[in-house]
């Protein structure tokens, strides 16, 4: 019996965040689409995560106009994005209003599938975002952001992935953003997925831990669907496991793959000398193509390892790095197990370096934490240190309902702020995502004599 299973490619999403943080421009994608289109993927991953951020920030590019230019050279395979349900592409929640309008704008641009994820697994959080695709005719592909815990078992996994179908997706994403789901783990986790919904099952991963390939091989022998990997060129590492080599080697398995072959290798021929340049420019580290087993040590994204060294080493700290990494899981656990997620990675990260910077534990405390011990971000996956929260917040109670229900419309007060250089609503949803950077751009774009601000970047790596 011939065994299938199709292959989403991340090269022009999270193959390059994962690797050169989202720089590469439209100009390097525009002649290799067509091809792309042929080589037979399920489908490309093309926007959404970081990208958007990028593309008004360091780009210089409307990154609606990029949607629509790919779209124009994709005409068979289906466009993927990612999006973070009720944060949309941000650090914090919209009212349902943008999260409508976003989602309705992203499919009339030319996205097929969208895989929706939420950072704490709140389903909550991910229904206005389900319920606006459908409508807009779009494919509902939701996310478990998988994550070891004493209350992440395969048992919560498969409940989450019932809940998900309940609220009606068409596809289920397994999403392992550390890339820390083992072999047997994830044959078992798909096992169970599949014989308990009717649904395709796709398996997301990084190679940052060195075992992504094996994990590949199970959960495609246990019946996952669809896997996502990256070109060779931006493979590896923080990245995804290479398109070519996990193809060949399932292939010679007796898996079909629906992959031509020649054309992948014409994909990678393109992209290897703009790997090349980015590397030659700084911008492609050799870390992040590293084998980092810590990471499966201390359930620590890659990324968010280097982001923690880089931190540690601006403040002149950088002995301090064992002590944060160990740091890490006892924030973690004291949150209630979130998913090292973007934004939860990053909060729980500069908590993890403010308690050993400081001598004392929540001794400070960025504001962002005490918002989640609030309930703002959602339901966390275990009950909260009481202690801690205590500490922190007080006696402040802690709201229970969906954030987002707390939030009024907020698309009417975007439309007047930003009138001035709005030429369309996906010059509006640009400014609800990112306002200064798409004022700025929207700025520019009308008038060249525009004064931008002077600005004091951050770099931040985006762990999705």
């Amino acid at each position: 019996m011939t065994k299938n299973i199709r292959f989403t490619e991340t090269v022009l999403r999270d193959g390059q965040q994962s690797l050169i943080a989202t720089r590469m421009p439209i100009e390097d994608m525009l002649p290799i689409l067509s091809t792309l289109d042929e080589a037979g993927y399920h489908s490309l991953e093309v926007w959404g995560g970081a990208t958007f951020d990028s593309c008004l920030r360091f780009l210089n590019e409307d990154p609606w106009e990029r949607l629509r230019q790919i779209r124009a050279n994709v005409k068979n395979t289906k466009l993927q994005m990612l999006l973070r349900g009720q944060n949309i592409l941000g650090y914090r929640n919209y009212a349902d209003d943008v999260v409508e309008a976003f989602v309705t704008k992203a499919i009339e641009n030319g996205i097929d599938i969208i895989r929706i994820f939420d950072a704490l697994n709140d389903t909550r959080n991910l229904e206005t975002a389900i319920r606006a695709t459908k409508a807009a005719g779009g494919h509902v592909q939701t996310a478990i952001s998988y994550t070891t815990s004493p209350v992440h078992t395969v048992d919560y996994f498969v409940e989450l992935a019932q809940e998900m179908a309940d609220l009606g997706a068409d596809s289920i994403c397994i999403k392992d953003m550390a890339g820390v789901l083992t072999p047997q783990t994830g044959y078992e986790l798909v096992s169970r997925i599949k014989a308990a919904i009717d649904l395709p099952l796709v398996v997301h991963t990084h190679a940052t831990g060195g075992i992504s390939e094996m994990t590949y091989l199970k959960v495609a022998e246990a019946g996952a669907d669809v896997i996502d990997t990256a070109i060779s060129s931006f493979a590896g590492g923080t990245s995804q496991p290479a398109t070519e080599s996990v193809a060949i080697a399932l292939e010679g398995l007796g898996f079909e793959t629906g992959l031509n072959m020649e054309k992948v290798t014409e994909v990678a021929e393109h992209f290897n000398p703009i790997r090349d340049r980015f590397r030659d420019e700084g911008i492609l580290k050799a870390k992040v193509k590293d084998v980092e087993p810590k990471t499966l040590i201390y359930q620590v994204p890659g990324g968010m390892l280097s982001n923690l060294l880089s931190q540690l080493t601006e403040a002149g700290l950088a002995d301090k790095y064992d002590e944060v990494l160990a740091e890490v899981p006892r924030v973690r656990a004291d949150m209630g197990y979130p998913p090292l997620v973007t934004p939860l990675s990053q909060m729980v990260g500069t908590q993890a370096v403010m308690n050993i910077i400081a001598g004392e534990r929540y001794k400070m405390v960025p504001n962002e934490i005490k918002d989640y011990l609030k309930g703002l971000y959602g339901r966390p996956p275990a009950p909260i240190n009481e202690a801690v929260k205590a500490q922190i917040i007080g006696n402040e109670a802690s709201i229970t309902v969906r954030p987002a229900d707390l939030i009024e419309p907020q698309l009417p007060t975007l439309r007047e702020e930003i009138q001035a250089y709005a030429h369309s609503e996906e010059d509006v949803l640009s400014y609800a995502s990112f306002p200064v950077q798409a004022r700025d751009f929207l700025g520019r774009r009308e008038d060249p004599f525009y004064d931008v601000p002077e600005q004091t970047i951050s770099v931040k790596i985006d762990l999705v």
